[in-house]
């Protein structure tokens, strides 16, 4: 993969060479100190770190795992230059290098636009360019329901935009696997209890009837006070954990609109049974801690929203909370981490938010540690995301909406804290933006200028 990404078409034929150069490298050699993991799927805790020492005759790029091998070939493959006489120039280098937070998300959203394999299978090849490991996979929402349950199949088959409009285990697979070989780990997303209306339409009875004038008129939330609700949650996420093999899911827990709970006699009436009063979040925290109860005894870690955690839900040791709020997130992450739980940040990072000029800046200037706290709880936060949501994103605007604007923010998780310079990440996107055009990702240009070699 990487000698075409280096060399291209360039396979084919040799540009003769209007100077004699004294050094070449004949070979890159690639070593693996420790058990490779090859058959592995990678985690929160794989080791990425790798070594390159770029010298006549034999390159050496070695690491740990075969993580970091990855991450090694990807920055090899952007030493190489090539010159106006088409001749293939490497400068001699020493890197020793290390991500400085090991979750570095790209979140997407197939639910309010379906987004073909291709499309995500492309995001990915851009994601491993940019050395980002994790894609959140919002999977499915309020508008559809594109995840073809095995258990359940017809949630996807009443709840999709059509028949044609979802993902087959088969395609699930294919992503998962496809991920795998770029060191990128898959953690889907099924958020409730609100996000649910396209989940309603093939699970009869799961979601809450709305009163109006004494009568059910509509449905809202997914209905909490039931036990159907728990035995299907439980058989539903049975699946989701055997068919996503990593550690976490995630779960939501966002944007839980009340009024329909509110109208409801029967869930006024559960209320009053658990001393709940008129409290509403009590009910939402009754709902997320006995999903969370399912999660865990299904083996797997959870990720939640902040309202998780700000609504005082019981959240299990380990709980990540993913931080989206841009208001006061600062002061969010302190109180999330002095209550020991890991972070996600993405409140700076809402790609789906686009403005002219040039706002990669703005996400480039971020410091996520840059809140109050002991060192003890830095250490809580294990990275970001950057979200790019759909409600006016499909496989059009997908690519060119990301790139390279996610890049300034894999930069900033991946480097040293003290990579700030502006200037010089300019410099390097512009340069990486070509790269990527070159190798397929329509990334959009940061300012004015030209890509070379790429094609008119």
């Amino acid at each position: 993969r990487y000698h075409n990404y280096v060399f291209g078409d360039h396979l084919l034929y040799h540009l003769p060479a209007k100077f004699h150069v004294k050094a070449d490298i004949q070979q890159l050699l690639v070593s693996v100190v420790r058990d490779s993991e090859c058959e592995m799927y990678p985690s929160i805790s794989s080791d990425e770190s790798y070594s390159l020492v770029v010298k006549e005759p034999v390159a050496l790029l070695k690491a740990n795992r075969v993580w970091g091998v990855l991450r090694g070939l990807e920055t090899f493959s952007q030493l190489v230059y090539q010159d106006a006489y088409g001749t293939f120039t490497v400068n001699e280098s020493t890197i020793s290098d290390s991500p400085r937070f090991p979750h570095r998300g790209i979140l997407i959203d197939t639910a309010r636009h379906f987004l073909s394999v291709k499309t995500i299978l492309r995001t990915l090849d851009a994601m491993a360019f940019n050395k980002f490991n994790v894609l959140h996979w919002h999977i499915v929402d309020d508008q559809s329901f594109p995840y073809q349950s095995t258990t359940f199949p017809e949630l996807s088959n009443k709840g999709s935009y059509s028949l044609s409009h979802v993902y087959t285990p088969n395609e699930v697979r294919e992503v998962i696997e496809y991920a795998r070989l770029r060191g990128i780990r898959v953690i889907p997303e099924f958020d409730s209890p609100g996000h649910t209306q396209s989940w309603g339409k093939g699970q009869e009875g799961l979601l809450t009837p709305c009163y109006r004038s004494h009568q059910p008129e509509a449905s809202g939330p997914i209905n909490p006070t039931l036990n159907t609700t728990y035995s299907f949650l439980y058989k539903l996420f049975k699946e989701i954990s055997w068919v996503f093999p990593d550690r976490f899911i995630h779960l939501g827990g966002d944007e839980v609109e009340y009024d329909c709970w509110e109208s409801n006699p029967n869930i006024q009436t559960f209320m009053k049974q658990k001393g709940f009063g008129t409290d509403f979040s009590k009910l939402e925290s009754f709902y997320i801690q006995k999903l969370l109860n399912i999660i865990s005894t299904l083996k797997k870690g959870s990720i939640v929203w902040q309202e998780v955690f700000d609504n005082n839900a019981k959240l299990q040791p380990g709980t990540v909370v993913q931080v989206w709020k841009e208001q006061n997130y600062a002061k969010e992450l302190s109180s999330i981490t002095a209550a020991g739980f890991p972070v996600i940040i993405s409140a700076p990072w809402y790609l789906d938010r686009i403005s002219y000029g040039q706002d990669w800046r703005l996400y480039y200037a971020v410091e996520p540690l840059n809140f109050s706290g002991t060192q003890e709880q830095k250490q809580l936060v294990i990275g970001g995301e950057a979200c790019l949501w759909g409600e006016y994103v499909d496989a059009t605007n997908l690519s060119p909406r990301l790139w390279p604007r996610a890049s300034a923010i894999g930069e900033r998780l991946w480097s040293r804290q003290d990579v700030r310079s502006l200037d010089d990440a300019y410099r390097r996107l512009t340069v990486h933006r070509c790269r990527m055009v070159r190798r397929g990702i329509a990334a959009e240009p940061l300012f004015t200028g030209y890509c070379d070699n790429v094609l008119k």
